[in-house]
């Protein structure tokens, strides 16, 4: 204890030192001795860091030198927003360019001590709060005096699920990660909410009967937000399947393309190539238009029960309100959350396929 103290006060020492001796003169020196010192860390993470993920040395060692420099890039993207516009010395941020040279060390490495735990924190503030509004569930639609177990039993679900995700994801012989693991749960967790906010106005453990109109509003929003955007991508990325729908002549069926003439008849056929040299040949579709065309029909069914309430809506004030509705939502977070187990256990059950 007393070394590492005597060491912190003898480096709090060295820093204020070199701070204090740095002018206007040296200012630039030192904003590049600040650069050179990140690029010191950089290569020390590099060559003699840790692994302790499940991942590759070189996969751990790109991501150690990113993470340092993403810091020392905010820092001086930072002064270069604050600088814009200085034109001579009377400006108040000259001095803030040329001083406070010990509050500028202290902020250049918590950003890059942040940057480099920055997936943690963000995994932990994911699952902080994941099973904070879970918790809120409890308030909202369990209220006391009723008998409201099956919306206990959805809200206790939701949070084993997230456990299981973190569980899952660290396993060391599982090439997962939290953040992942973090972002899942706490969708599964406002899908649960979505779930039970559905529930009929006159259902007694339904404790936002009070205010319908703006939780369908809130809910219809978001249910068209996120249905366009899963249409656009999708559609997007149509073009990028290997094998799915996609016609033989595709250059992205995946299918292995032969020779349909040997060496001789292909000899022989050169001269005819040649003389239909401007006729303009067809070429193949890049993807399937059958499966582009399908995801829009499969969206346009989804956005009418979306807007019909799965025809089971109390109201036409109502939009999206029933037990229909309800069960739809629970099972869509339960279908969401076997997908990402599968996602992390299927590399393991099948090593010799190929998962992407």
């Amino acid at each position: 204890m007393c070394l590492a103290g005597c060491c912190a006060s003898l480096t709090c020492g060295l820093c204020t030192s070199v701070a204090s001796g740095i002018s206007k003169r040296s200012a630039r020196l030192a904003y590049c001795g600040l650069f050179g010192i990140s690029l010191i860390v950089s290569w020390i993470l590099r060559e003699v860091g840790i692994n302790t993920s499940t991942h590759s040395n070189e996969w751990f060692q790109t991501q150690a030198v990113l993470r340092v420099s993403l810091g020392n890039f905010l820092f001086f993207a930072i002064l270069a927003l604050i600088m814009i516009g200085v034109k001579d010395q009377n400006d108040k941020r000259d001095s803030l360019h040329h001083g406070g040279w010990i509050a500028k060390m202290v902020i250049w490495a918590l950003l890059v001590i942040l940057m480099y735990v920055a997936l943690l924190i963000v995994s932990i503030t994911c699952y902080l709060a994941a099973f904070a509004f879970s918790g809120i569930q409890f308030i909202w639609f369990n209220p006391s005096g009723h008998d409201c177990g099956l919306n206990v039993f959805f809200i206790v679900m939701t949070m084993v699920l997230a456990f299981s995700f973190a569980v899952i994801a660290l396993h060391p012989k599982v090439n997962g990660s939290l953040l992942p693991a973090s972002v899942i749960s706490i969708y599964c967790a406002y899908v649960c909410y979505t779930g039970l906010a559905a529930e009929p106005r006159d259902y007694e453990c339904n404790g936002l009967h009070n205010r319908s109109k703006a939780v369908s509003a809130s809910t219809l929003i978001l249910g068209l937000l996120t249905t366009v955007l899963s249409v656009l991508y999708s559609a997007i990325r149509a073009g990028s399947s290997t094998t799915f729908l996609s016609p033989p002549s595709s250059p992205k069926s995946g299918e292995k393309k032969q020779p349909l003439l040997e060496s001789e008849e292909l000899e022989a056929g050169k001269e005819k190539k040649e003389e239909k040299k401007e006729d303009k040949e067809a070429r193949p579709v890049s993807y399937s238009y059958t499966f582009f065309h399908l995801i829009f029909a499969l969206a346009s069914m989804y956005s009418a029960m979306l807007l019909s309430g799965w025809t089971s809506s109390e109201s036409s004030e109502l939009i999206d309100v029933g037990w229909t509705s309800v069960w739809v939502r629970i099972c869509t977070e339960w279908v969401t959350a076997v997908l990402y187990v599968w996602s992390l256990l299927a590399p393991l059950l099948f090593p010799d396929r190929e998962f992407f």
